[in-house]
């Protein structure tokens, strides 16, 4: 099994970047699909992006396309989501999330097996 933790949470305003950390441990990263998902006030919890196990393949929600990039670093078991031009609707719990069983990218929340405990992020108007 694998624990992931995320970090990098806070409260900026509206414009602002913030790059959301995930560290895994008990298993080596470069086994999984990482995934970043989030959820919102009364929301349900929705893809943000994922990057395959190789070659660094991500896919993106439309809703943040060109504002955030998923990147990882298997030799620190690291997965990393840089956000710029946030915007207040961004304001959500984000969750880190490892596919054990796929090689491709997937947005499928069941598809994933492992979730990290998550981080807010707050962007303020």
């Amino acid at each position: 099994q694998v624990q992931l933790v995320e970090s990098g949470g806070g409260l900026v305003q509206a414009g602002g970047s913030l790059r959301l950390s995930c560290i895994a441990s008990g298993r080596t990263l470069g086994r999984y699909v990482m995934a970043w998902f989030r959820q919102g006030p009364g929301k349900e919890r929705e893809f943000v992006a994922a990057i395959s196990r190789n070659f660094g393949i991500t896919a993106y929600a439309d809703s943040v396309k060109g504002r955030f990039t998923i990147s990882r670093e298997n030799a620190k078991n690291t997965v990393y989501l840089q956000m710029i031009s946030l915007k207040p609707e961004d304001t959500a719990v984000y969750y880190c999330a490892a596919d054990s069983t796929r090689t491709y990218t997937t947005t499928y929340r069941a598809n994933y097996d492992y979730w990290g405990q998550g981080t807010q992020v707050t962007v303020s108007s």
